[in-house]
C-alpha cells in the first residue's frame, strides 16, 4: 500500500491499530494490557509535567500516534517526544497523518502478550533511523534496555532504578520504582 492508502486504511478500520514494518507488512496491534498501558501513562504524565516545568519546546504523544520513518515503517511508540524544531518544519497536512520523521526519544512497554525479541528489533529500528534516546521496559521480567545510537545497549535488572533523560532531556530524572 502506498502511504495515502495505508493511512486510509487506518482511518477506515479506527476501531483497529496497525503498524507497517519497513518491507510494508501490515501489522496487526492488540490493545495493551491495562497494566502496561497504567505505566506508558505515567511515564507520559511525568514528562509531560517535567517539560512544561522546564520549558523544553516539543510535542509529545501517546501510543495512538502514528510516525512514518525514513526506512517507511510506520511505527507507534507507547510515548514519543519530537523536537520543535524538527516539528515545526513539517507542514500542517504532514503534522496530521503519520508524521514522517522519527521521534527524537521513545518508551515501549511490553505487554504480557508482547514478544521481547520484536519489541527490541523495533527499538533497533526507531535508533536507526534517527531516534536519541529510547527506553524498552519489560515489567514481567523486571529488566529494563536503554538505548542510545552508537553506543551499547545499556541493560539494567530490577526496576528500582532512576532512569535518565540524557541527553534528550537534561536533567530529568524518572524514578521507575514510584510509578512501576
Amino acid at each position: 500500500m502506498s502511504e495515502d492508502e495505508f493511512f486510509r486504511f487506518c482511518q477506515m478500520n479506527d476501531t483497529l491499530s496497525f503498524e507497517r514494518d519497513s518491507e510494508g507488512n501490515i501489522i496487526l496491534m492488540s490493545p495493551a494490557g491495562s497494566l502496561s498501558d497504567n505505566l506508558s501513562s505515567k511515564i507520559l504524565i511525568a514528562l509531560g509535567i517535567w517539560l512544561d516545568q522546564h520549558d523544553n519546546p516539543g510535542m509529545i504523544f501517546g501510543s495512538s500516534a502514528g510516525f512514518t520513518l525514513p526506512n517507511g515503517a510506520v511505527r507507534s511508540p507507547d510515548v514519543a517526544w519530537i523536537n520543535s524544531k524538527s516539528w515545526d518544519a513539517l507542514s500542517e497536512a504532514e503534522q496530521e497523518r503519520f508524521a514522517p520523521i522519527c521521534p527524537d526519544f521513545v518508551v515501549e512497554v511490553r505487554s504480557k502478550t508482547d514478544s521481547i525479541i520484536y519489541l527490541q528489533n523495533k527499538m533497533q529500528e526507531y535508533m536507526a533511523n534517527g531516534c536519541r534516546l529510547g527506553w524498552l521496559i519489560d515489567k514481567y521480567v523486571g529488566k529494563v534496555y536503554v538505548y542510545e545510537p552508537g553506543n551499547p545497549i545499556i541493560e539494567h535488572s530490577g526496576l528500582d532504578i532512576q532512569l535518565s533523560g540524557e541527553p534528550v532531556f537534561p536533567g530529568f530524572k524518572l524514578d521507575l520504582a514510584k510509578i512501576a
